[in-house]
């Protein structure tokens, strides 16, 4: 019973990732594609203003997964980090080099240096949250197994692949969505028609990849294909569908949270179906909950430490999104520097 509850905090954890750290990336998708300097000065602009105060806040949520993941389910942990070494290190190296490239570009004086600066927070943005889907891919396709081997190439297949397509297609809609409600708070409503046009585009492709990816799960992912039509992943999956129709309704006309709420539950309710098809395995269809569990004393230090760090944590957290996204963070600009100096 317990292992059943770690599992189910882990599986929230890891959708609090795909949406709150998805954003950051989806920002940078759109920052690798704005343009040249002049024509994407304003949506650079924007992305460097929405996303400054929250980026660094939302590697909590990876950070939270890694932990139960090692502590809970250490067999899974082992096994998912032997087989999909590969993209998972070059994520872990998208992550070092994203932030990097963010905070280094806006402070550099150099012209070259920003843009290489730009060049390596953009293109991190992209190759990581692929990664990270071919790695989820890898786990809901069964090529991670309880006793598969190191290998260079076990990602290299159609379900994977499609993974790690719609990851990259998520992230793209939940930046757009967020930077037109922002672009809206700033009073830049030609921003505002920019990113919902984007978004609208992002959330097609998104729809698009994901009737693909069923295709492809029938075959060569048939567990979690059984899990998604039927029972409660089938439930969250019409969920998720659902969302994508209330968001797609809501881009029509200028933004507001109610889009940034859909946006966000395509994301969760599509990740939460995805978990939930999986049951009772960890790993399809070789390990399950029952058995890649920790000892029971683990487990019990785990969730008692993990509910600590959630009433310690979650409300610092709520604060801080309602406080940016109400804009009550913005930044001191020069003008305000010097109209203090004048006080």
């Amino acid at each position: 019973m317990i292992a059943d509850v770690i599992a189910v905090v882990l599986l929230l954890a890891v959708a609090a990732y795909a949406c709150g750290g998805g954003t950051d990336y989806g920002a940078g998708f759109w920052d690798l594609i704005a343009g040249g300097a002049r024509r994407g000065k304003r949506p650079r602009w924007l992305i460097d203003h929405a996303m400054a105060p929250v980026w660094e806040v939302n590697n909590v949520w990876l950070i939270f997964v890694l932990v139960i993941m090692w502590t809970g389910f250490p067999v899974m942990f082992q096994r998912l980090f032997t087989v999909m070494w590969l993209p998972l290190a070059l994520a872990a190296v998208g992550i070092v080099l994203r932030g990097a490239g963010f905070a280094l570009r806006k402070p550099s004086r150099r012209l070259a240096g920003r843009r290489l600066y730009g060049a390596a927070f953009a293109v991190s943005s992209l190759l990581t949250p692929f990664f990270f889907g071919v790695a989820a891919g890898g786990v809901a396709s069964g090529r991670v197994t309880a006793d598969a081997t190191a290998s260079v190439d076990a990602w290299a297949h159609p379900t994977p692949v499609m993974f790690g397509l719609l990851a990259v297609a998520s992230t793209a809609m939940l930046g757009a969505v967020f930077l037109a409600a922002d672009a809206r708070r700033f009073d830049a409503p030609d921003l505002d028609r920019y990113f919902r046009r984007r978004a609208r585009a992002a959330l097609a492709a998104l729809t698009v990849l994901a009737v693909i990816t069923l295709f492809f799960a029938h075959d060569d992912a048939p567990h979690v294909w059984h899990g998604l039509t039927h029972g409660l992943g089938l439930l969250l999956a019409v969920t998720a569908a659902v969302c994508t129709l209330a968001t797609a309704g809501l881009l029509l006309r200028r933004s507001g949270s109610w889009s940034r709420t859909t946006a966000v539950g395509v994301v969760a309710c599509a990740i939460l179906a995805w978990g939930l098809a999986q049951r009772p395995y960890l790993l399809p269809t070789s390990l399950t909950v029952a058995e890649g569990a920790g000892a029971d004393t683990t487990l019990r230090w785990l969730g008692v430490v993990t509910l600590v760090a959630l009433v310690l944590v979650m409300p610092a957290v709520a604060l801080l999104y309602w406080l940016d996204t109400h804009g009550e963070l913005e930044g001191l600009t020069d003008a305000d520097l010097r109209r203090g100096d004048g006080e």
